[in-house]
């Protein structure tokens, strides 16, 4: 048997073991089966998709629920008698009728979505605070992994200056995600969320600079870059892309924002720190040209690293 087959088997049997785990939190949040009531799961579904869209019909709810055309039929047929739906002609294809909620539909349906909230909210609280990040990146990274998002278009991705709460969301995400994915401990939160600090408090916006990607309207990545000690070197710090948006070019443009920002200041060098484990953006500073400085070894965040100094020639690169 070979690795792969063995790492396969592990695998399934995890995944096994997650679903017969989640089958029961499922049932603990519908204890007492209230939670739907007085609809099934499959109904309070349908009602979810057509509160949270303006323009949908039958087709867009069997393909979005993956659900038999009779079944979904007799459910519509169901809603439409207690007035909960109303169907009208659609704009764009005659043959097709457009689906919308009543105001009776949405009063149920904004009940269901309550109760399920409150559900959720109860569940969340049996989790340590420190943790719930954690839990949310997981879960995020279950749907990116098994296809449930669509795939994003890369050029979709906007870099802009941070806005009210950016700042912030640099220091969490950076905590959460460098713990869930490398274990790092809150070390790392207070490293980052002091850098963050120094450049709010004081940074010389002709000179630094912070950047965050956006996609479909929420961060996505970030990355800084601040004065260093050395005379004519600016500092590249706390690049991050979120696990979802990988694979897009981020990281890239963000390392390219910062070289010409830095170039076109008149910095000299361009100078980073990072962790040998960080293989995914060393390859990024490699493509851009950086060349590895020193290596030394230290223990940091919990764990025993490799750390990694890293340098470009703004002044003889012309990349």
């Amino acid at each position: 048997m070979s690795v792969q087959d063995t790492h396969d088997i592990h695998a399934i049997h995890d995944i096994r073991a997650f679903n017969r785990f989640y089958t029961n939190v499922i049932g603990a949040l519908d204890y007492g089966r209230h939670l739907y009531a007085p609809y099934t799961l499959t109904e309070s579904r349908v009602l979810y998709e057509l509160a949270h869209s303006s323009r949908i019909d039958a087709a867009d709810l069997r393909t979005e629920l993956s659900l038999d055309a009779g079944y979904l039929s007799r459910i519509l047929n169901k809603f439409e008698q207690d007035g909960l739906v109303e169907r009208s002609a659609s704009e764009t294809d005659p043959r097709r009728r457009r689906i919308s909620l009543t105001p009776r539909g949405r009063e149920a349906a904004e009940l269901l979505d309550e109760r399920a909230r409150e559900s959720v909210g109860s569940l969340l609280g049996t989790v340590r605070p420190g943790d719930r990040p954690r839990l949310a990146e997981a879960m995020r990274t279950i749907r990116t992994l098994l296809g449930d998002q669509p795939s994003p278009n890369p050029e979709e991705v906007v870099l802009r200056e941070p806005g009210p709460g950016d700042l912030g969301w640099i220091v969490q995400r950076n905590a959460a995600l460098y713990a869930a994915e490398y274990d790092w401990n809150t070390d790392y939160e207070g490293l980052v969320a002091r850098i963050v600090a120094d450049f709010a408090q004081d940074h010389d916006p002709h000179l630094e600079r912070v950047w965050i990607a956006e996609l479909a309207g929420r961060p996505v990545g970030c990355v800084m870059c601040v004065r260093d000690e050395a005379p004519a070197t600016a500092r590249l710090r706390l690049l991050l892309v979120e696990p979802d948006a990988r694979g897009l070019g981020i990281g890239d443009r963000l390392v390219e924002a910062v070289i010409d920002f830095a170039r076109g200041v008149g910095y000299r060098e361009l100078v980073l720190w990072t962790n040998d484990v960080l293989s995914a953006a060393r390859r990024i500073y490699q493509r851009h040209g950086f060349a590895l400085v020193t290596e030394q070894a230290h223990r940091s965040f919990g764990k025993d690293l490799t750390g990694q100094d890293w340098r470009l020639d703004l002044h003889g690169s012309g990349d």
